[in-house]
């Protein structure tokens, strides 16, 4: 029998080394055994990877939350509001206006200062009402595609609209107060922060 036989069931199996040599490809006695490729019995299957929308990135939703959702309603209705408080208060300043050329009041000196003050006061509170309606407005439209400054704007935003809810403006600012403290929390939640500082490509 000749060892140099490929088919001699007593030769050296097929790639062994010479002797003196561990043998490679293979672990020795005493050598740890590799983990089995396949699992078996007992070993549990792990879950499928999922591929990430974000170009293999982790992290961020695919859609806007709920919560992100409903303060952005919030947002517009803030807005609406806005321009109907502007409208009322353009309204009172052209009634001022209006009093001020009236012939029976013209000599009331006390009024004609007052109505001089009180209209200029009115006009740039209407611009300051459209002004903060208009921010609601830019506010709502970048919560879709926004960063962490829009986020922490519309924090602000929130804060500042409950803060003046409650003074000066108590009784007609009750409903700013809710809706500006319901977005300051939908936005400020984990899903929300997870919104805003989402990758974006």
């Amino acid at each position: 029998m000749s060892f140099g036989d490929p088919n001699n069931p007593y030769g050296p199996p097929q790639g062994q080394q010479p002797s003196g040599y561990p043998p490679q490809g293979q672990p020795g006695y005493g050598y740890p055994q590799s983990a089995p490729q396949q699992p078996g019995y007992g070993y549990p299957q792990a879950p499928p990877v999922q591929q990430s929308p974000y170009g293999g990135y982790p992290g961020g939703p695919m859609v806007m939350p709920g919560g992100v959702k409903a303060a952005r309603v919030m947002l517009f209705v803030i807005a609406g509001l806005q321009v109907l408080g502007a409208i009322l208060v353009a309204v009172s300043a052209l009634a001022v206006s209006a009093a001020k050329n009236d012939e029976s009041l013209k000599d009331d000196v006390q009024f004609q200062q007052f109505a001089d003050y009180s209209a200029g006061a009115l006009w740039g509170l209407t611009i300051v009402i459209l002004a903060w309606g208009v921010l609601a407005i830019w506010l709502g439209v970048k919560c879709g595609n926004g960063g962490n400054g829009v986020r922490v704007t519309t924090l602000v935003f929130g804060i500042i609209t409950a803060i003046l809810g409650i003074y000066p403006f108590i009784i007609i600012g009750l409903v700013h107060t809710v809706l500006a403290v319901l977005i300051a929390v939908f936005v400020g939640k984990a899903d929300g922060d997870a919104w805003f500082n989402r990758p974006k490509y």
